[in-house]
């Protein structure tokens, strides 16, 4: 509820009182004591502090600081007494005037007292002094004698304060102020939800709903049709409200008295006494905690989306610059300059796409969300999906610490920041990301230029948002904030023999202490590559502190350049703590540990499908790519990295998951376990009914990542010991599927 404390100031001209003698009579006091109106009495629901004034009683100093704290002014006059209302021209109102700002004038009422002592009204008195003066509100006549019209004449004062005309109406033209067309027309645009200019039934209620909680009956929407109509010819279109009959239903309410429908409205979309956005409705409080994140909800890009659909006129999955600047009208100034083409994925005509639309409402949420904020206020998040606020769309990630403690997160933006020296390749190798190779990149403009770009890239089967930033080459510039990321590029020039001597310079000072990923990459590799002017090549600078060898890039080709880079730095972003120098083996034995921990015993229990607590993997090693199960869908594992989070994140994206139970023998010491006839009938195997898993080749390692300290390597020996887990298959292991895979999966699929 919206509540102010309305300061009133009453002015009597006691003066002409007292020529009549009624100070006497009725023993009434020179000055009033003052007085406050509880808010439960009173029709607005505001508490009223009435101040009166007396010139017999009272300085001019202290009435100048009345009328510093007063929301309203009430100018009283006899209206049986000429000189009483000439007054109100020659001394108060010009008095009122000079005390008090050109744009902050208070509202005026003129109060016509004593109306139980004439027959006639001074109206016709009154009224051109009304039309002469905007800041006078109304004027009613009262009797304080027998109480005539006391209540609606401080009714009328604190709708003054609420609901003031000024701002709205322009009576001389009698007509909307261009101030309160623009806000309306803002209103509109949002109300319009299918963007086609018209208010049909559906979003007239749901404009009735936001702002009344109440929506209207058939029989009263087409009586508001109905007024329009017959006042304007193009008021009512196709059965449904256009701006101009909205802005025409609006003044019409102020010249019939019931501005405070129209102020309803307007506050409701977040609107202050000015006509501006409240700096609480553009910025509503958000904590972000230091190291933590900020990123939109599921339910913001879907708001967003509606947005896009909604000015995707020609349904073509682009904006046009001019489907851009329609979906900016609500906005008070354009938010996205020229840089943002080259920021976002575009079409071949240079248009933003879809999903590079979604990218750069991420990129601004993360960089500045105080900013993404505003934009989703100008358009109306929090009004369309009845929120409290806007910060309802804003998930605030958890700290990068617990990421890194617990070795997983939820977070989908990431954060690359990409150094290196002067002409290493950093802005072809951002512009790659967005799908342009070298002919496309050399039509961008210099001042159209991006330091920025983002886009979505797939890790196991996961759509996470890659953030590149191109970092100032000055190295004695470098900042925290240059640092602070969650994977860092180092780009050298292989043409260049002093380029790597910058990317060697960084890490060696910066980021050698630092838990931050880095990867090293080895931009216009098309080119010749020359020796670099260093004590170490940048192969064996990447041996020494136990980082991936350079990557190979160029973006020189007539297609667009690959993202498995992307994918690798998004990983690597996710899963900082693999280090490469450590074996697949060493990796997974420590994934293992972590499932044993997770996992109940006895390990021999019923698997349930991918995603499950108890999901253990099988993983293979030393094979190329070439030799990887394709035919299943199934991809080979490559790396540390990846093998260290197979147990955590790959299930879900393998298809079909195959659950093998298989025996496993104790290698080493040569003992042969007993199976626990429980643990038998759980998987389904008869109590004395063995089964063998068998491979002839001993190059092809298997190891169980889950349950067992130990590996399974080359055996033909029947195994004791059973175990439920995920078998990522490799062709060139002879095994006798068959015998191993539960009776619900197909052997056939693997072949």
């Amino acid at each position: 509820m919206f509540i102010l404390y309305a300061h009133i100031c009453v002015f009597i001209n006691l003066l002409q009182i007292k020529q009549f003698n009624l100070c006497s009579v009725l023993q009434v006091p020179l000055r009033a004591e003052e007085i406050t109106i509880p808010a439960d009495v009173t029709p607005e629901r505001v508490p009223t502090h009435i101040v009166d004034y007396s010139e017999a009683e009272q300085t001019e100093e202290q009435l100048y600081q009345e009328i510093s704290k007063a929301n309203v002014i009430c100018i009283v006059y006899s209206v049986n007494n000429k000189k009483s209302i000439e007054k109100v021209t020659s001394h108060w109102i010009p008095l009122i005037n000079d005390r008090t700002d050109k744009d902050s004038r208070v509202p005026l009422i003129l109060v016509g007292n004593k109306s139980d002592l004439v027959e006639h009204s001074s109206m016709e008195t009154i009224l051109p002094i009304m039309n002469q003066y905007q800041d006078i509100e109304t004027c009613v006549e009262c009797s304080a004698k027998n109480l005539k019209n006391i209540s609606e004449l401080f009714y009328y004062a604190q709708k003054a304060v609420l609901h003031p005309t000024g701002p709205l109406y322009c009576p001389e033209e009698k007509e909307l102020k261009p101030s309160c067309i623009k806000a309306l027309t803002r209103i509109f645009k949002i109300s319009d939800l299918d963007n086609d200019g018209i208010l049909n039934d559906n979003e007239l209620n749901f404009f009735q709903r936001t702002c009344f909680n109440t929506p209207l009956a058939p029989q009263a929407l087409e009586d508001v049709k109905n007024v329009v109509r017959r006042n304007m010819t193009d008021g009512v279109k196709d059965n449904g409200l256009t701006l101009k009959g909205f802005l025409f239903l609006h003044t019409l309410f102020i010249q019939r008295g019931r501005h405070e429908t129209t102020w309803t409205v307007l506050r409701r979309f977040g609107y202050d006494d000015d006509l501006e956005l409240t700096q609480e409705y553009l910025f509503p409080l958000i904590k972000v905690p230091p190291d933590c994140t900020t990123e939109l909800n599921h339910n913001a890009y879907l708001f967003l989306q509606s947005v896009f659909d909604k000015h995707d006129k020609d349904r073509d999955c682009a904006l046009s610059p001019e489907e851009v600047k329609d979906l900016f009208k609500v906005f008070p100034y354009m938010p996205w300059g020229p840089d943002v083409n080259n920021t976002v994925c575009t079409n071949e005509n240079g248009w933003i796409t879809y999903q590079g639309y979604l990218s750069q409402w991420t990129l601004t949420t993360y960089l500045d969300v105080q900013r993404s904020l505003e934009y989703l206020g100008y358009l109306g998040y929090s009004i369309i999906y009845e929120q409290e606020s806007q910060a309802a769309a804003i998930t605030v990630t958890r700290n990068k610490r617990i990421d890194l403690q617990k070795k997983q997160t939820q977070r989908s933006v990431f954060r690359c920041n990409v150094l290196g020296a002067r002409g290493s390749g950093k802005s072809g190798f951002l512009q790659a990301f967005l799908g342009r190779n070298l002919q496309r990149q050399r039509r961008i403009r210099e001042d159209h230029k991006s330091y920025y770009a983002i886009s979505t890239t797939y890790v196991y089967g996961q759509e996470k948002y890659l953030l590149l930033h191109e970092a100032m080459p000055d190295f004695d510039f470098l900042s925290e904030a240059d640092l602070a990321c969650d994977v860092v590029c180092l780009v050298y020039d292989v043409n260049n023999p002093r380029s790597f001597e910058y990317c060697a310079k960084v890490y060696k000072q910066c980021l050698i202490d630092s838990k931050t990923p880095c990867v090293v990459i080895a931009a216009k590799s098309d080119l010749h590559e020359v020796r670099q002017h260093y004590s170490l090549s940048p192969h064996d600078f990447c041996r020494k502190h136990k980082l991936h060898p350079p990557q190979p890039f160029t973006c020189n080709t007539t297609e667009a350049p690959s993202k498995d880079i992307y994918t690798r730095l998004t990983t690597m972003a996710m899963y900082p703590s693999s280090r490469p120098g450590r074996s697949l083996l060493s990796a997974a034995r420590r994934c293992a540990a972590r499932l044993r921990r997770l996992t109940p015993r006895p390990l021999a229990r019923e698997a349930h499908g991918p995603g499950g607590p108890e999901e253990l993997h099988l993983l293979a090693e030393g094979q190329p790519r070439r030799h990887g199960v394709r035919s299943v869908g199934l991809r080979h594992v490559q790396s540390s990295s990846e093998a260290a989070v197979m147990g955590q994140q790959e299930a879900a994206a393998l298809t079909p998951v195959l659950f093998v139970p298989f025996y496993l023998r104790d290698i080493k010491k040569k003992k042969k376990k007993r199976l626990p006839e429980q643990a038998k009938r759980a998987h389904g195997l008869q109590p004395t009914s063995p089964l063998s898993l068998k491979a002839t080749r001993a190059r092809n390692k298997l190891l169980y990542a889950g349950g067992s300290s130990g590996c399974c390597r080359q055996t033909d020996t029947v195994c004791k010991g059973i175990y439920s887990g995920i078998f990522l298959v490799n062709p060139l292991v002879k095994t006798d599927l068959s015998q191993i895979i539960r009776p619900c999966f197909n052997p056939q699929a693997l072949v």
